[in-house]
């Protein structure tokens, strides 16, 4: 992982940055992949460039994560969380891989 940042104020403020940076075609998660259209994304085929999260100010359940990123075949796009809606059905390597880290 590239940049972990906090410096947009909002959800829609970091998307439209990152459109304006290239980030171009929406992921989503299935499973233990990212999606975007046909493609189907394993953990070793994308890499996470930046990362956007934003905490509730009252309700955790209102904290999102944005990210920025690159799959190996060259799409960039961008990936919204929210808080817990994936971990139930991902696996523990994709759970690591979006993970927060704080090196």
């Amino acid at each position: 992982m590239t940049n972990v940042t906090y410096k947009y104020a909002t959800v829609l403020v970091a998307i439209q940055n990152l459109r304006n940076e290239g980030y171009n075609v929406d992921f989503n998660l299935e499973e233990n992949c990212l999606i975007c259209g046909d493609n189907k994304y394993t953990i070793d085929d994308f890499e996470i460039e930046q990362v956007y999260r934003y905490e509730g100010e009252s309700n955790p359940s209102d904290e999102a994560t944005v990210y920025g990123i690159a799959s190996k075949d060259g799409l960039k796009g961008i990936l919204v969380t929210a808080y817990g809606a994936y971990t139930d059905s991902m696996s523990t390597a994709m759970l690591r891989k979006l993970a927060l880290k704080n090196d």
